[in-house]
């Protein structure tokens, strides 16, 4: 199977989604900030609308793997369900009376049940008995695992550069069991299994081994074309991170450079892609308010190794058509007057998913940045995203590409 992902926007071959099941029916009014949505979801119409978006992938070529499905089929071999059951409960966490229940009851599911559990969550109320303090302290609608609904938004917790995977360690603590899954299928489903590919990160033992705050999501980091990412450095993605990657990209001679650009500390702008997306060989969609004004460094290999040459630059859009070695950008900025801009931006306009060069999916809503993008020359697949977009997510966040070829 082709491992590989070579940039933004060419011919996009087979993506990662998740569709959404129960786990958005424990997102509640009273929880639903704490698991970074924006407001409870209409379970059905969240479905209905993953099922369209995912159709007109298929439509264009695209082959979708279903991040259950995988996972289910992992847990099939022993060796990877005892792997993932380890990584999941803690005795920090649920004290170790607690935790030895948990471990218990996950190892007797089988396993379509264990996927299920690992991502619609575990109860309190869903396995009586004793466990200690922790346990006796607890009411029946209380979490032992919580729920991980944002698993729908597959770009972040790996994300596919070049011939490699980084598995990201993510900023909130409460997502951070979703890069579990997601190394598990790639350590042990027999689709990635025997294959080839780098590890751009530690993984969750080397995650679990940080004491600082560094943290990388994939929703900050795009591969313009071979040798060059770029990368946002804000909310969810630091830079200490960054070098991190940077050192291991550079190491075998993957990336020749990788340009960063700083975001506003801000949920508005939590990642990259919420602000800047590549919808042609030459051509972004911004949304200026934030791109014109952000800082920006160019990032090369050092004069020796394990050194990093960083170099300020005075404008993103320049030191990107630099890193491709472009004059200039064809840029699209995000439709409407300042007041519709930000409405638009903060509806995912600027979250585009391209499919091929210059052929992109956004949610059908933004009006004025679609007609922006055609008015560009740029077609656009408009689609629903009224329910998936509640907890802050476009089309390139739902999707993690693993096969895309070079433009």
């Amino acid at each position: 199977m082709v491992l590989r992902v070579d940039s933004e926007v060419g011919q996009l071959r087979r993506v990662l989604l998740h569709r959404p099941g129960a786990e958005l029916r424990r997102l509640t009014p009273a929880h639903r900030a704490e698991l970074l949505f924006d407001d409870v979801v209409s379970v059905d119409r969240a479905v209905a609308e993953h099922d369209a978006f995912a159709d007109v992938l298929r439509a264009h070529g695209v082959e979708v793997l279903y991040l259950g499905d995988l996972l289910a089929e992992t847990l099939d071999n022993d060796v990877a369900r005892k792997w993932v059951i380890d990584h999941t409960v803690a005795d920090s966490d649920l004290g170790s009376m607690s935790a030895r229940r948990v471990r218990d009851h996950l190892a007797t599911q089988d396993a379509a049940q264990l996927a299920t559990t690992l991502v619609v969550g575990l109860l309190h109320g869903d396995l009586p008995g004793d466990g200690g303090l922790v346990w006796s302290s607890q009411g029946p609608t209380d979490a032992l695992l919580t729920p991980l609904p944002n698993h729908l938004y597959t770009r972040d917790a790996s994300c596919w550069i070049f011939d490699g995977v980084s598995l990201d360690r993510m900023a909130q603590p409460v997502r951070r069991r979703e890069t579990v899954h997601l190394e598990a299928i790639y350590s042990f489903h027999p689709r990635f299994a025997g294959e080839h590919f780098h590890a751009w990160s530690g993984g969750i033992e080397d995650h679990e081994e940080q004491r600082g705050g560094a943290s990388l999501e994939g929703g900050d980091v795009a591969v313009l074309a071979p040798g060059v990412v770029l990368i946002g450095m804000g909310e969810r993605t630091t830079a200490a991170a960054i070098e991190q990657l940077a050192e291991r990209l550079f190491a075998p001679g993957a990336a020749r450079e990788i340009v960063v650009v700083e975001l506003p500390r801000t949920r508005s702008y939590m990642h990259l892609d919420t602000v800047m997306t590549m919808v042609d060989r030459d051509a972004f969609l911004v949304y200026p308010e934030v791109v014109d004004a952000a800082r920006c460094w160019s990032v090369t290999p050092g004069a020796s190794t394990n050194e990093l040459a960083v170099v300020a630059r005075p404008s993103v859009l320049d030191a990107v058509a630099g890193a491709l070695g472009l004059d200039a950008l064809r840029v699209v900025t995000t439709g409407g007057d300042p007041f519709g801009a930000a409405r638009e931006q903060w509806d995912d306009a600027d979250n585009v998913l391209a499919l091929s060069p210059g052929v992109v999916v956004a949610y059908d809503r933004n009006v004025d940045t679609n007609a922006r993008l055609r008015d560009a020359g740029i077609e656009v697949i408009a689609v629903d995203g009224t329910e998936l977009s509640r907890g802050r997510g476009g089309p390139r966040c739902l999707t993690c590409p693993i096969a895309r070829d070079a433009a």
